[in-house]
């Protein structure tokens, strides 16, 4: 069986399918997927063995610039490429206008998705040919599990999911143990103050940990820099590939997040992590698996959350000796 899914993006979300993929191969040995998926996290499907095939597609780029020559010759590309076979199951799994009518609408194939009752843009299930009721109080894996049990025709397992991705980056070689600490996010209430980092910094170097500082865009480079300078334990990463940084996540005793995409990625890595939540409540989208910790401040913002409370919900790690 071939099956096309359509779940473009954002990162965590992009990472919340994964388990139902697992869910598939078991029930339907054999079953074969396609995925598109936008070009900045084109890396992510590929780390699951059932994956044939990814897609990319560029709509938050496009959209900057729709109708201009460049983007026009891009999405008919990009069509020709969609339309090169036709699927036995097309499961949009983004629920939202913008991935149903410029991808879904025009894909070859019998299209699955959620009713309106459950889709984020109730319109968006105009497009599908199979409407699905998926309850929206649950976690945002457990609704991408059913959607995809019910489009497939095969039980909902009630094991825990499985993102399969974990295979895909090997024990690094023996060193010093290390903690992540991922500081980068996009909304400003997000945040945790830097004062609060450096103080967690302090705890865990005295603690003998090394602490690595991962970033992307160049101001997330200069927090890192801030937040590293006077630390000999910290260290600044230089520019990683998403797959890098996966490895470094990969191989860490623990990490530290606020709510960002990441956060999810080392759930997915099945690594220790505690994220940190301000206005957010992480029941429906926080971190899911074994070894993921929520610490939520109390009066939402993330200042109230100080890094000594931060460290004694950590515990308890590992002693900090070489690892591999």
């Amino acid at each position: 069986m071939q099956v096309l899914i359509v779940k473009t993006s954002s990162m965590g979300d992009v990472l919340h399918t994964l388990p139902a993929l697992t869910d598939a191969v078991r029930a339907l040995p054999g079953i074969l997927f396609d995925w598109v998926v936008e070009e900045n996290f084109a890396q992510i499907p590929t780390w699951h063995p059932a994956v044939r095939r990814v897609i990319p597609v560029a709509i938050r780029r496009w959209r900057k610039n729709l109708f201009g020559a460049a983007v026009r010759q891009e999405r008919y590309d990009f069509k020709r490429q969609l339309q090169r076979e036709r699927y036995d199951v097309i499961i949009d799994a983004q629920g939202l206008m913008k991935s149903a009518a410029l991808v879904t609408r025009v894909a070859r194939g019998e299209k699955h998705g959620l009713d309106c009752k459950s889709a984020r843009e109730p319109f968006a299930s105009w497009f599908y040919h199979r409407r699905h009721d998926v309850s929206k109080q649950q976690h945002a894996i457990a609704r991408i599990r059913q959607l995809f049990a019910a489009s497939l025709g095969y039980p909902l397992p009630a094991t825990p999911g499985d993102y399969a991705i974990a295979g895909h980056f090997p024990p690094q070689p023996v060193g010093p143990a290390y903690l992540v600490f991922l500081h980068a996010t996009t909304r400003p209430g997000k945040h945790w103050p830097e004062a609060h980092w450096r103080t967690l910094n302090q705890l865990a170097g005295d603690a003998g940990y090394r602490v690595t500082l991962p970033w992307g865009a160049e101001h997330e480079r200069q927090r890192a820099q801030r937040l590293a300078e006077g630390f000999s334990a910290a260290e600044v990463l230089p520019s990683l590939t998403l797959a890098q940084v996966a490895a470094q996540l990969a191989g860490a005793t623990a990490v530290v997040s606020v709510d960002t995409g990441l956060s999810h990625l080392a759930a997915a890595l099945d690594r220790p992590n505690l994220t940190l939540y301000g206005p957010t409540d992480p029941g429906l989208i926080g971190g899911y698996g074994r070894h993921q910790q929520a610490l939520r401040a109390e009066d939402g913002t993330m200042e109230s959350l100080t890094a000594e409370h931060v460290w004694r919900t950590l515990q308890p790690m590992p002693p900090p000796r070489e690892q591999g």
